[in-house]
């Protein structure tokens, strides 16, 4: 386990089932008990009409470059569904509403979260463009480190 011996302070999830039991599992695995924030603004980007289908069942119906497009791109949005960019707007007010208090008093906070609501993050929090953020993929199950001066400034990220 990547975060055993690392102390938290404080979780925050999404409200989605799969971030939801991955934490469980996180803090079981850890014999953690802190204190859990869900916010559906941590959710996953909405694929509105693309829900539910995989890859594969997307590229055959509206083609491969489409689907990159959709998945990759930080503003084009699928059909009834969020872009990045959307995203973003929904992610980063939060983080700076809700969570950067606590690590402005020296907590540390871990996020469960979801590809894109992370990508989202990330390209706030390490200052990255619409075309480098497009180049992101977002490892499952492994944890990154973001460490922060005392007012608060990106020292360091990275996989764990």
């Amino acid at each position: 386990m990547l975060l055993k011996g690392f102390p938290i302070d404080i979780a925050f999830t999404s409200i989605l089932k799969r971030a939801i039991h991955t934490l469980d599992i996180l803090l079981a695995e850890t014999g953690t008990q802190i204190p859990i924030i869900r916010s559906p603004a941590l959710n996953e980007r909405n694929y509105g009409e693309l829900q539910g289908m995989n890859k594969a069942e997307t590229a055959k119906k509206y083609g491969t470059e489409k689907v990159l497009l959709w998945r990759r791109s930080f503003a084009v949005r699928p059909p009834g569904g969020e872009s990045l960019k959307d995203t973003f707007h929904r992610v980063v007010p939060y983080y700076i509403k809700e969570i950067l208090p606590f690590l402005k008093i020296g907590e540390t906070v871990l996020i469960v979260a979801h590809g894109n609501s992370l990508r989202a993050l990330m390209m706030y929090l390490e200052e990255l463009d619409e075309q480098e953020i497009e180049m992101v993929e977002i490892a499952t199950g492994v944890p990154r480190l973001y460490e922060f001066s005392n007012d608060i400034k990106l020292m360091k990220a990275a996989y764990l």
